[in-house]
């Protein structure tokens, strides 16, 4: 599997990469006698085997190093180790950890070490002799990745007595490279006006330009430059020698030497060299910072870091860095990141934390219970200690914090003094950045881990808003920080490019077709038709089009941008094609004032994404940059800085790329914290409980309450690294911020108009998910309700979630989907729902209308029997059975129903189209979760061993759920507004009551039948279909009922009982059934099925009120007297004068203009959704009563 593994030089090292399921891969160098190692750096933590094989060896896509019998392997990811067999051995490891593999050849052994503490002998008596060497090899799953180290640089850990690496160290050139440097130091304490060395701080040394000095210096350069191109030398001797430096400790600017010996590599190297110097030199930094083991003082992190910076304060060596390393070369990236130790006691946690605690009081949901007021004393003062603890860790990682930060301030400073300022030089990486990790098809080695992404998003916030606020203070009539958003002219105008990604109204090239006149006239925009028409022919080649257009161009183009022949920056593969349309060179501005004859000249730039400088980007005078094209809409007052607003767009789009999918995950721990925490009060609750005679039982449940404890100790300190690095109050605070900031941005392309369409989908998508991290992840650390505005916010992002879930101006599917299930979840909690309730009323009719234009599945809390969170059948099991299905607590608003019931009762064709759009959905819903527990039925009760496909019962529970919904809306359409049913001056209110009369019935007889299919499959209790259940149904069905035959005038109550009873499908006895009145006994049927606990609504009484039962008993009481009148007052009917369709009704409607006929009924449910004959298919065009002929 060789040829699917990724091999690579990245880092001046061997990095492997896996592309296969399992691939294997070794190295081309063995060893036969001696003692030998060489080092793993380990960059993922998943499934990986290292160590040792022969040449004999043959891997493939299941069998890798250790799976053979001469390979031996080590596995930290199961902890284990592998020869054909395997046994537990080592300790985990983790992305950071470096795995040293040994072997002693002349005693027959291999042992491993890991972060240089071995792990003790892994085997012995390893085959050697004739023909046996061994290789170092690995076997790694897909997307993992590692590097090897055999000597090419210094080994991370001191070598093990009498061990050699297998690439000899450059001894020569060592020794050369520590005289050379040893010469330097001299030089640069030497006294020239006493031509002597002298004793000085060496620190503090500056180049004053005496040509001695200059000439020494120049003669040692001579030779100690070329050593300095070869990565051993630089990371042994020239990191070394910058690290003692700073070694001293105060601030990087109390060390002026760092920036002397640049400028002396530069002044007296030649550029390559420097070029190769600096590469090599950030290369092994970063590496030292990446694989450090993390110290309770963190102190190696930030000695690497003081170095990182004392070399970008050097402006020459910083633009060459950011120019063709930092994102080039090497994943920058790393250096904002913060590795999370995975085993606490050796980042020495225990002496940092040394109190532990995890919450103990939970509720019903099994959830930690926030109400502290019956804490006993011990637990205050546990918690307090580990609280004291945090803040001790807290204090560390922001020291970490602010010198990564600090990092980001210097290479987003825009005050450097030769050529381009490195704002701009990061600000077009920053996009190629942004481009690689969005397009996800791009080499696994460029794609940025997301734990990363979280660190770096939230180094980029604090150091963007230092230079907002900044700029701020600078221009009064600037924006402040705080109220900072992205303006929509970047969507539109070019100037900014978003690759491939969807726009709210579709691909990019379809809305500058389609809002081509709208640019023009709005924001004076004009789009070239050469471009316009040269980006929809794909099968035109690029090199084709750009011969072509200059031909083809109209003479005024020409005359507004010269010789626009399709610039070079226009086939760039770093654009999308569907972009370029919209680039300056496509795009100029028309002044109204002007006559369209006289086209002024506009200079046009060529902007590849990567050579754009800071005219292209700030602007100058009469060229708006990034901001050309604003709309009237928008107002005069400055933002701020055109590159700050870049960045702001680009930290979005990196949240949307893969943070919030990070910060979810990352949550798993303190679910972790709370299941052991459950675990733990669970078995000390049983020792409790456990009698004295049975000692056994109660050793057993000791051991398992020490295992629990030790866990919890481990994880309790791990989620406070967690937690400070990750949930604190002030990453809270950064989210909250990109929230807001995403918020004006809506808002503001909002006013726009048509052109919103061209903002990217991500804004929305980040508004969601930012609200719903901050609820859901942050919380249990954090009070969201402590922050700022945070009322005012919650607000307008509901404004915002319920104008847009049916903007017309949104076009894709997925981001629609996802703005309903956004408002769908809103209102289910009653502080969002009170939100909703505060935007303005005809934004909420407005809302309401378009909710009840289609159907989709809507939450409300006013129903029959309708106040449970957990189902009552499953309140018997655990409450810390998370899995369990359960609800949120209903939250009704009248406020919203209220506006449901006007638009109901004014719009008389919005209620049945709506309505019947709900009836139809209910009768597939319920009629494929009938067909399902049919097939569920029938696997049962075969003999044989069968399984049922888990995917299966998931879709029939949610039939059933989606089922209970909707008779739930229609429970809530007849409480709000039962005239719809009831008042038969409606054109369409006696067919939709007999349609619902009809389901209901339907729904009854399935349900309420004793040892049916449905009870059959209940009393199974398949887990999956733990929501399927007697109670949730029928009590929906009966709140429908009793609305309809108790709760209403006697009219109402006439018409519904009526139309019920007629019904062909009505029987009393399901109607009993919800009482508990059973079928009286059959013949043949078992005492012990007779004794059965039946269903009765009476016995949920602390789900159902007495006032409710009571109705129940009325209605039965009344359907009982109307269904014998009924019975008796039928006159039996000929099957020839029955309806053909449903063999319930006489016949009583012929169809025009064909004749055909059937009840009325049938017929006006049929033209509902077709208008065709049912039997001829001619489109019928009236019905007539029909009068039967009177016999001769």
């Amino acid at each position: 599997s060789r040829e699917r593994i990724t091999i690579s030089l990245r880092f001046g090292s061997l990095e492997v990469i896996g592309h296969s399921n399992f691939g294997s891969i070794r190295a081309t160098t063995c060893v036969y006698k001696g003692k030998w190692i060489y080092e793993v750096l380990i960059s993922s933590q998943g499934l990986m085997q290292i160590g040792w094989c022969t040449l004999n060896c043959r891997f493939n896509q299941e069998e890798g190093v250790g799976d053979t019998p001469d390979s031996y392997a080590y596995d930290g990811n199961r902890v284990r180790k592998w020869n054909v067999t395997t046994t537990n051995y080592g300790k985990s490891w983790a992305a950071g950890d470096i795995v040293s593999c040994l072997i002693d050849l002349d005693e027959g052994n291999i042992s491993f070490c890991l972060n240089g503490v071995s792990l003790g002998t892994a085997f012995d008596n390893i085959s050697r002799g004739s023909g046996m060497a061994y290789f170092p090899a690995i076997s790694l799953s897909f997307k993992e990745s590692v590097a090897f180290n055999f000597g090419s640089r210094p080994l991370r850990y001191p070598l093990k007595k009498g061990y050699q690496p297998l690439q000899d160290k450059p001894a020569t050139d060592l020794m050369k490279a520590h005289k050379l440097l040893g010469y330097l130091n001299n030089v640069i304490k030497m006294d020239v006006s006493e031509g002597k060395l002298v004793e000085r701080d060496s620190s503090t040394w500056q180049l004053q330009g005496e040509p001695t000095i200059l000439i020494t210096l120049a003669h040692i350069f001579n030779n100690f430059s070329p050593l300095m191109c070869k990565v051993y030398l630089v990371e042994d001797v020239l990191m070394s020698f910058l690290l003692g430096i700073l070694e001293g400790g105060g601030a990087v600017e109390a060390h002026p030497l760092i920036q002397q010996l640049l400028d002396l590599m530069w002044l007296l190297m030649e550029d390559y060299e420097v070029h190769e110097c600096l590469k090599q030199l950030l290369m092994s930094l970063l590496r030292a910072y990446r694989f450090s083991p993390i110290v309770p003082d963190l102190g190696l992190q930030i000695h690497y870091l003081r170095l990182t910076i004392a070399i970008l304060k050097h402006e020459k060596s910083r633009k060459y860095l950011l120019n063709n390393v930092l994102f080039d070369v090497l994943r920058s990236v790393v250096f904002f990141y913060i590795k999370s130790p995975l085993r606490v006691e050796e980042a020495g946690l225990q002496e940092l934390i040394p109190t532990t605690w995890w919450p103990n009081r939970f509720n019903k949901e099994g959830k930690e219970s926030k109400e502290v007021k019956n804490e006993s004393s011990e637990e205050r003062l546990r918690r307090r200690a580990y609280e004291r603890g945090c803040q001790r860790l807290k204090k560390r990682i922001e020291v970490v914090e602010e010198l990564q930060v600090q990092i980001l301030k210097l290479l987003l400073n825009n005050k450097d003094h030769g050529g381009g300022a490195s704002r701009y030089i990061f600000l077009n990486k920053f996009r190629k950045f942004l481009q690689e990790n969005a397009s996800n098809r791009g080499n696994l080695t460029v794609l940025c881990p997301p734990e990363y992404m979280v660190c770096f998003l939230h180094r980029l916030i604090a150091a963007l808003r230092h230079y907002w606020d900044e700029h701020k203070m600078k221009n009064a009539s600037a924006l402040n920080s705080e109220d900072a958003y992205v303006p929509p002219q970047l969507f539109y105008n070019g100037k900014v490019d978003y690759f491939d990604l969807q726009r709210l109204g579709g691909l990019l090239s379809h809305l500058k077709k389609t809002l081509k006149d709208d640019l023009a006239s709005k924001v004076n925009i004009l789009i070239d038709p050469a471009e316009l028409q040269a980006v929809t022919m794909d099968d035109l080649d690029e090199d084709e089009e750009s011969a072509v257009s200059t031909a083809q161009r109209p003479a005024a183009a020409l005359a507004i941008g010269g010789a626009l022949a399709r610039p070079s920056w226009l086939s760039s593969p770093t654009l999308g094609r569907a972009n370029r349309f919209l680039s300056t060179a496509a795009v100029s501005l028309m002044t109204p004032r002007r006559s369209p004859g006289s086209i002024e000249k506009v200079k046009v730039r060529t902007l590849n994404m990567e050579q754009r400088t800071e005219e292209d980007i700030e602007g100058s005078r009469g060229n708006e940059g990034l901001l050309l094209g604003k709309p009237t809409e928008e107002p005069d007052q400055p933002i701020t800085k055109n590159s700050l607003l870049e960045i702001l767009d680009g930290i979005v789009m990196m949240y949307n790329l893969s943070v919030h999918q990070q910060l979810g995950k990352m949550v798993g721990v303190s679910d972790d914290v709370n299941e052991y925490a459950m675990a733990l009060k669970d078995t000390e609750e049983k020792i409790g409980r456990c009698p004295e005679r049975r000692r056994d039982i109660c050793e057993e449940l000791l051991k398992s309450q020490k295992v629990f404890s030790e866990k919890l100790n481990h994880l309790s300190r791990r989620l406070a690294w967690i937690n400070v690095t990750i949930y604190s109050k002030e990453k809270m605070q950064d989210i909250y911020w990109l929230l807001r900031v995403c918020i004006r941005t809506i808002e503001h392309g909002d006013r726009i108009g048509s052109l919103f369409a061209f903002m990217p989908e991500f804004y929305l998508s980040v508004a969601m998910n930012s609200y719903s991290a901050l609820k859901n992840y942050f919380s249990p650390v954090n009070s969201m309700e402590e922050l700022p505005g945070y009322e005012d916010t919650l607000t307008r992002l509901a404004a915002i979630l319920a104008k847009h879930f049916a903007d017309p101006r949104i076009v894709g599917t997925d981001i629609r989907d996802s703005l309903m299930q956004a408002l769908a979840s809103y209102v289910c909690y009653p502080h969002s729902l009170r939100a909703v309730e505060r935007i303005p009323e005809d934004q909420r009719i407005s809302m309401m209308r378009n909710l009840l234009a289609p159907y989709e599945q809507r939450p409300w809390g006013c129903g029959f029997g309708y106040r449970y969170t957990r189902l009552p059948h499953l309140l018997k099991t655990k409450p810390e059975d998370a899995n369990l299905p359960s609800l949120q607590k209903p939250c009704p608003s009248t406020l919203l129903q209220r506006h449901m019931a006007d638009l109901l009762r004014s719009d008389q064709e919005m209620a049945p189209s709506f309505l019947n759009s709900v009836l139809n959905q209910l009768n597939w819903a319920f009629s494929e979760f009938i067909g399902m527990i049919q097939e569920i039925q029938q696997a049962a009760e075969r003999l044989e061993r069968n399984f049922v496909d888990s995917r299966q019962l998931k879709v029939c529970a949610t039939c059933f759920d989606l089922s209970v919904s909707l008779l739930r809306v229609l429970e809530m359409t007849v409480t709000l507004a039962p005239e719809i049913f009831l008042d038969w001056n409606r054109p369409s209110s006696e067919l939709l009551l007999r349609r619902l009369a009809q389901l209901l019935n339907q729904v009854l007889n399935r349900v309420t039948a004793e040892r049916n299919l449905f009870d059959r499959v209940v009393n199974l209790r398949l887990p999956g279909l733990e929501s399927v259940d007697h109670y949730p149904i029928l009590v929906a069905v009966t709140g429908i009922l009793v609305r309809l035959l108790v709760d209403t005038d006697f009219q109402g109550a006439e018409r519904a009982t009526a139309v019920l009873l007629a019904d062909p499908c009505f029987q009393l006895r399901s109607i009993q059934y919800l009482l508990g009145h059973t079928e009286p006994l059959v013949l043949g049927m078992t005492s012990s099925s007779a004794d059965k606990k039946h269903f009765s609504l009476q016995s949920y009484t602390d789900y159902i009120s007495q006032e409710e039962l009571a109705k129940v008993e009325q209605m039965l009481g009344h359907l009982s007297e109307e269904s014998k009148q009924a019975a008796a007052a039928t006159l039996p009917t000929s099957e020839e004068d029955l309806c053909p369709i449903c063999y319930a009704h006489p016949i009583s409607a012929v169809f025009k203009p064909c004749s055909h006929k059937s009840c009325k009924a049938c017929i006006n449910q049929h033209l509902m959704n077709n208008k065709d004959c049912f039997f001829c298919k001619a489109t019928i065009t009236g019905v007539d009563d029909y009068i039967k002929p009177a016999t001769s």
